[in-house]
């Protein structure tokens, strides 16, 4: 067998992240408008010695060796790969594994690329050990790995959109996870792509302390952060019917009234960078935007119509912010093997 890899799309949220979080998940429900992009997350795997196992991050230059034989132990480095190696029993292979890791964005980059990693790495465990996994179970075996085994703040919206990809409305309750494939029309997929702007704002930041903020401020009932909420999963439902409708710039609309819920449910999510930022884009034309993870940094979506973007683009640089070009990928977790 030579060498199995996984590669699982990192993804842009456009509503409701946030409602994805216990305990307002298992108690009011929750939903997340999300789609895919062309940047991707990897995992390799290949045969090397005979009880050997060797981990490498070619982002961070770590490498871990151990016995393959002995279970990974939790040390704060690689901490997610571990306990995914962990929960698959890698070490039931009998033979030693090489594995190579890679993210197209760091950890903290508002595009969900830690869960990400974590969805390549059990699809490219579960292939090499020829076990079948449905897209529904690698991501809710990562949620729990991410959630349980390491006890990290977090929503489940990043490993069901990694596991499925495309445009997605999964909507979160108590007793399951229901994934609704969108399929938008490709008239209005090339429109959406040319009106978007994704931004590079720098100021990667630990989305499970930001969380935790948004959880204290639910938990204590605190009345504007419970209509935020509320309010978030209705202007979802609002733009899964505008985008399905082709309706553009009601979606742009959109995109600034779920900002302005967002800020409201912990005051770490935005700051004053964020806010000259947004503020300056949306005086040059943008009709909506938003950071695409937790908050605090990362990367910012903006909706321009087309006779306006270039307008804001050109004023967002003058700031040293930079607009990265992507496309939407439509598929989710492939894995393939190769010599």
């Amino acid at each position: 067998m030579g060498i199995t890899r996984a590669k699982a799309p990192l993804r842009i949220s456009f509503c409701g992240g946030g409602t994805d979080v216990s305990p307002y998940l298992e108690e009011r429900g929750g939903v997340v408008l999300s789609t895919t992009i062309d940047r991707y997350a990897y995992a390799s795997l290949r045969p090397k010695g005979r009880t050997g196992l060797t981990v490498r991050s070619l982002d961070y230059g770590i490498t871990i060796k151990q016995d393959i034989r002995k279970a990974m132990r939790l040390d704060g480095n690689l901490d997610l790969v571990k306990a995914a190696v962990n929960r698959m029993n890698l070490r039931k292979t009998g033979r030693g594994i090489e594995m190579y890791l890679h993210a197209d964005a760091p950890p903290g980059s508002g595009l969900g690329s830690s869960s990400t990693l974590v969805v390549a790495v059990l699809a490219a465990i579960a292939r090499r050990k020829r076990v079948p996994m449905t897209g529904y179970e690698i991501a809710e075996l990562a949620y729990q790995i991410e959630r349980t085994d390491l006890g990290i703040r977090g929503g489940k919206q990043d490993q069901y959109s990694a596991a499925f990809g495309g445009f997605n409305f999964i909507e979160f309750h108590r007793d399951g996870t229901i994934v609704n494939p969108l399929r938008p029309g490709p008239e209005t997929l090339n429109e959406l792509e040319y009106n978007l702007l994704l931004l590079n704002i720098g100021g990667t930041r630990l989305s499970a302390r930001i969380i935790e903020k948004q959880v204290r401020n639910y938990t204590a009932r605190e009345a504007d952060v419970l209509s935020a909420m509320d309010e978030l999963k209705r202007i979802t439902v609002d733009m899964k019917n505008a985008l399905l409708r082709g309706r553009l710039t009601d979606l742009g609309d959109l995109l600034h009234h779920a900002w302005m819920n967002k800020k409201k449910m912990a005051d770490t999510i935005s700051n004053t960078k964020i806010d000259e930022l947004y503020e300056v884009a949306r005086k040059k034309g943008a009709l909506g935007g938003k950071i695409t993870g937790a908050g605090g940094g990362g990367h910012m979506i903006l909706f321009c119509p087309f006779d306006r973007k270039h307008r804001v683009r050109e004023a967002i640089e003058r700031l040293g912010v930079t607009a990265l070009p992507f496309r939407f990928e439509p598929l989710g977790v492939q894995v393939w093997e190769t010599h």
